[in-house]
């Protein structure tokens, strides 16, 4: 048998154990940023950028359903500016390239949950021939929703890793937030990198052009959680219609298991 002091020893040393884990664990949490882009009536597994509408909905009535505080990504950024306490279940929405069927499918289901969200539209391809693509007048009743926050995909769908001169990086990141506050009529802050992918030059670039955050896919540990030029997202696909892995996902802790599990 132990003796009560060693007992008390013991507990103390098993409590400051504990205390250092949770601390742990909280500073791996991160805001969850969901990106879709594709939402529709397709069933499709193997397209890893497209959500079905139904898939889509379970997931929205499951966020509301639970009541995460779903909050537009430019209050996220500032949470992480402001080194403020995060809500539990905070999460922000985003889509990347301004596919058409965001208005016709994604918008109603957003408006039946009142859950606010971020489009990022890529501005060569509105209203493009083949009808695919956001018109100027969705995206304009979108945002005077309230709900739907507009950012800047770039010009055109190209990765900005890809141009080798800065007049060309320049067109991408600066006209296209020129070319979108001209349609608009307001100023835009929000800006998303092409393909997910960034070097310090372009982030540079970005920061100069007067955004206020920019959106990432998964830069890895060499960019902080906390650098809002480079926001970390979890990209959902048709095989989150699964709750479970939906909530894993959205759990804040994703991003960190998904760094380290090759470790």
């Amino acid at each position: 048998m132990f003796k009560p002091k060693r007992l008390i020893g013991i507990s103390i040393v098993i409590i400051a154990l504990a205390a250092a884990i949770a601390g742990f664990i909280r500073l791996q949490y991160v805001v969850p940023v969901v990106m879709y882009h594709s939402v529709s009536d397709v069933v499709d597994h193997k397209n890893r950028t497209h959500v079905s509408t139904a898939v889509f909905e379970r997931q929205m009535r499951f966020l509301k359903n639970h009541h995460y505080n779903v909050i537009p990504l430019a209050k996220a950024a500032e949470f992480i500016i402001n080194k403020k306490k995060i809500p539990a279940k905070t999460i922000a929405i985003t889509f990347d390239d301004g596919y058409k069927n965001n208005y016709t499918h994604a918008y109603p289901i957003l408006k039946k949950y009142n859950l606010p969200a971020a489009i990022f539209i890529i501005l060569d391809e509105v209203g493009r021939p083949q009808g695919d693509r956001l018109d100027w007048a969705e995206i304009k009743e979108m945002r005077a929703s309230g709900l739907i926050t507009i950012g800047s995909h770039a010009l055109g769908p190209e990765p900005l890793i890809n141009y080798k001169s800065e007049e060309m990086l320049r067109r991408q990141i600066f006209d296209s937030k020129r070319l979108l506050e001209q349609n608009l009529g307001a100023q835009v802050d929000i800006f998303s990198y092409p393909g997910g992918m960034f070097n310090a030059e372009i982030r540079r670039m970005v920061i100069d052009a007067g955004y206020k955050l920019a959106a990432a896919t998964n830069p890895g540990k060499d960019y902080p959680s906390d650098d809002i030029f480079a926001i970390k997202r979890l990209r959902i696909s048709e095989n989150a219609g699964d709750l479970f892995v939906f909530g894993v996902e959205t759990s804040g802790f994703y991003t960190f298991m998904k760094e380290h599990r090759h470790k």
